[in-house]
């Protein structure tokens, strides 16, 4: 599973020692081994492509247990991986040889919340979704929303920089993101949990961790900056013929729904076609078209929205722009208009293994990567489709707004043929535009090779030397992209 990864012999061994002093420094309950228990959901990663081999997991209540953890593993040299959900795509919160797990999801305290200033402050296990629950119920939003929301905790969201469904309308995590509590390496809290939206004193500092992913401290806590949740959403999706007019489509929206656009995510037709396999849903439109657009609008005045949404539309009818579309006219088929965009990861997994490349690309390129991928698929003599044994699916799909495309290659089961076909081509591909390999999710250890495709070599070096100032013995979350 770890391809030419040897374990370095720098990092200490686990004593009983060790063991005794865990359980005495955590509550009871908080200290599980391989000897008494099943730590497999530790060990496997979400895509069920990279198996560890800790043995030992623990999991704190408190910042101040979390430094115990540290100051002993800093002390003896025992690796660590911080795990929040586990619900990663990159094989980035789980361990690779036998490094000490630290669970979050003990620490899920809401701590405060500023109804007036709208900042949130809150333990890093705190799940998105029971997180955004909260928030809704006093009228206000998470900035962020993801298909693993029910899962997903917000300090990992946090560590990988998670871009989601709404970052057109909130902006990133480096932005709403005002402080952040972590533990270093050597057991130091580190705490930056500020509540001040300006704050131009230096070095921002709590930015190196946004996107860390776990190799520079233990992410506690954060304070984040929560907008008022809209009163009205309105929600439209439609058919079009190319991605030319996707792009068309995009333009005007920006231009004619500005201040009230909240998503714009685009599918291509085979991405449709898989979650009509597994979906009991009628489709949305009565005839297949080759790309389809889910548009979000969010306000407060429900006439002026649907006025400028239905002008809007009407608009791309008017230039053929669009072939058809339907409007929501309630909550559940606002819901079920959703259910076509976020059902997808959940149905191409149904049938069977899935290379997924979640990348950035200029917009006017960006669907191309996805053909020039089928071409590439056929000249190694596979069919593209999803009935067969020598059958690919290749699926497009993402966030037009923010130009970050997820490229999925559906199997039946993994291949290191298609592996061979497709690593590292689509990275060079990418490079070509100036794009990015990781989009959202980071770099973990699937993306570790291919950072070179995005970064300059002397980026990687300070980089490299930011992870040395921090983290000196090498300890956190090894073996992975630094």
């Amino acid at each position: 599973m770890y391809p030419d990864v040897v374990r370095d012999e720098r990092f200490g061994k686990i004593t009983a020692e060790d063991i005794e002093y865990f359980r005495s420094v955590l509550a009871p309950g908080s200290v599980l081994t391989a000897a008494e228990e099943d730590l497999s959901g530790y060990n496997i990663d979400s895509m069920r492509k990279y198996h560890g081999q800790s043995q030992l997991v623990l999991k704190p209540r408190s910042t101040e247990e979390v430094s115990l953890i540290m100051k002993r593993c800093h002390a003896r040299k025992l690796a660590v991986v911080p795990q929040g959900g586990n619900t990663g795509l990159v094989g980035g919160s789980v361990p690779v040889f036998d490094e000490i797990v630290i669970s979050m999801s003990l620490m899920s305290k809401v701590r405060s919340f500023d109804e007036v200033s709208g900042i949130l402050v809150a333990d890093a296990g705190c799940v998105l979704e029971s997180t955004d629950q909260y928030l809704a119920e006093r009228g206000y939003i998470f900035p962020l929303d993801l298909g693993a929301k029910g899962s997903c905790h917000i300090g990992g969201n946090v560590a990988t920089n998670a871009g989601g469904l709404r970052l057109l309308r909130y902006g990133s995590l480096h932005g709403t993101v005002l402080g952040i509590e972590a533990v270093m390496p050597d057991g130091t809290i580190f705490d930056s949990l500020g509540k001040l939206r300006k704050d131009n004193t230096g070095y921002d500092i709590k930015q190196l961790f946004i996107g860390s992913e776990g190799t520079l401290g233990v992410i506690t806590g954060i304070s984040i900056f929560c907008p008022r949740r809209s009163k009205v959403v309105n929600v439209a999706f439609f058919g079009l013929e190319s991605y030319e007019k996707v792009q068309q489509a995009f333009v005007k929206a920006k231009g004619e729904l500005s201040e009230i656009l909240s998503a714009f995510e685009f599918m291509d037709t085979a991405s449709q076609e898989q979650v009509a396999r597994f979906s009991e849903l009628r489709r949305p439109l009565d005839e297949a078209h080759n790309f389809y657009v889910l548009v979000e609008t969010s306000g407060s005045n429900r006439v002026h929205d649907e006025e400028k949404l239905q002008t809007y539309l009407e608009g791309l009818m008017e230039s053929d722009i669009i072939a058809d579309g339907v409007l929501a006219q309630d909550e559940t088929q606002v819901k079920n208009l959703w259910t076509w965009r976020e059902g997808i990861p959940e149905s191409l997994g149904k049938s069977g293994g899935v290379y997924k490349y979640d990348v950035s690309i200029p917009l006017d390129e960006l669907y191309q990567l996805v053909e020039d991928t089928r071409v590439r698929i056929q000249e190694f003599g596979h069919d593209i489709g999803t009935e067969g044994s020598n059958v690919v699916n290749v699926v497009g799909y993402g966030h037009l707004g923010d130009g970050n495309l997820h490229l999925n290659v559906a199997v039946k089961q993994y291949d290191k043929q298609i592996e061979y076909i497709l690593e590292p081509w689509v990275y060079e591909w990418i490079e070509k535009r100036h794009g990015s390999v990781s989009a959202e999710h980071g770099l973990g250890f699937a993306k570790k090779p291919y950072l070179k495709y995005s970064k300059d070599q002397r980026v990687i070096e300070l980089m490299r030397q930011v992870k040395k100032v921090y983290d000196p013995n090498g300890i956190m979350n090894p073996y992975k992209y630094i």
